[in-house]
């Protein structure tokens, strides 16, 4: 699996992010190839890895037997259309990591059936810590959905859905989630420094919290419930301040943002899938 043939269409952050990983989990550089426009990109990509890279997407994924389409939605059409020829002919599993393409309008786009899985990576994939939800056309092989998971394994959790409709709720969650800790971040630590605490201090302190809180949920088999309620006292400190968040109806907030996401995902969709 590791000698797959493997093209990137795309040279930015997230192909760079995947084929970081991958070579660190032992995949042969020699095997991937990468194709942008942009020769800036191109070196940016030769610098850090042993890679073949080319300006044509064409050629790249012509000699590839899996296609990662790494671009952004707004032009996912046009790159579509230009290599249709190509993927009908050569048939190999195409990935996209593009937010919002439905599989229906890139297999239109791409001339008709195809092997097809759609992937929905959040930013943290740019530090090996990312979570991507994947979503696979009947076309799609077990063996290639093994290709696939391997792939956005090598920077973070990746992990099937069965229907696509789910993954509006996917991008609503953890496509977009990262912004939500950021934004409890920056609000614990501007609440620290108005209780007297250093910037620095606040912010160190703050960070570090969300990552130990985080860790302690990932190597836990228990529920976010049952630890938060292990680490409530009753009558303390932290029973105090989660009755001041549940009485700001905080759950209630999340449900409504997390579904404003989740609308505006689909109407995105839509806007990209029209002709």
């Amino acid at each position: 699996m590791k000698h797959t043939r493997l093209a990137f269409i795309g040279a930015g952050n997230m192909t760079r992010s995947l084929i970081g990983g991958l070579i660190a989990d032992g995949w042969d550089p020699g095997s991937i190839a990468v194709a942008d426009p942009d020769t800036n990109q191109l070196s940016a990509i030769t610098t850090r890895f042993q890679v073949h890279t080319d300006t044509d997407n064409g050629r790249v994924a012509a000699d590839s037997e899996v296609v990662v389409l790494a671009i952004k939605p707004q032009i996912m059409r046009s790159v579509a259309l230009d290599l249709a020829a190509t993927v009908q002919k050569q048939q190999p599993l195409v990935i996209s990591v593009a937010a919002g393409i439905r599989t229906g309008d890139m297999q239109r786009w791409l001339g008709g059936t195809c092997p097809l899985v759609r992937c929905m990576p959040n930013t943290p994939a740019l530090v090996q810590s990312g979570a991507t939800a994947m979503f696979a056309t009947p076309a799609v092989s077990s063996k290639q959905k093994d290709v696939a998971e391997n792939i956005l394994r090598a920077v973070g959790l990746a992990l099937w859905v069965d229907d696509e409709d789910l993954m509006d709720a996917v991008t609503a969650l953890s496509g977009s989630g990262p912004a939500y800790f950021f934004l409890v971040i920056e609000a614990l630590q501007t609440a620290g420094q108005q209780l007297g605490l250093p910037a620095k201090t606040a912010k160190l302190l703050a960070m570090q919290t969300a990552f130990g809180a985080a860790k302690m949920a990932l190597e836990s088999s228990d529920e976010a419930a049952v630890l938060r309620q292990r680490v409530t006292s009753p009558g303390g400190t932290t029973e105090k301040a989660l009755e001041v968040l549940k009485n700001g109806k905080l759950g209630a907030l999340f449900n409504e943002a997390l579904t404003a996401a989740r609308d505006r995902s689909r109407e995105l969709a839509r806007q990209f899938g029209a002709d």
